[in-house]
């Protein structure tokens, strides 16, 4: 299994999901609704990025691993 990696950027308001390795990324594909899809070489969907995420300040964002 895949390491998730998840990144967040309180100064740039992002929040980055990675399914793969981010060395990977070739094209990021706008959806419209301030989601990036990250995407490789062959148009699979690596990972995702939410532009404009924001935490309450001083609050650290809490990550909880559901499986089915």
């Amino acid at each position: 299994m895949e390491t998730l990696k998840i990144y967040y950027d309180p100064i740039g308001k992002t929040l980055t999901v990675w399914f793969s390795e981010p060395t990977e990324e070739d094209v990021v594909e706008e959806t419209g609704e301030e989601i990036l899809l990250i995407k490789n070489r062959v148009g699979k969907v690596i990972g995702l990025e939410h532009l404009n995420y924001e935490l309450a300040e001083g609050q650290q964002p809490n990550i909880q691993l559901i499986s089915a």
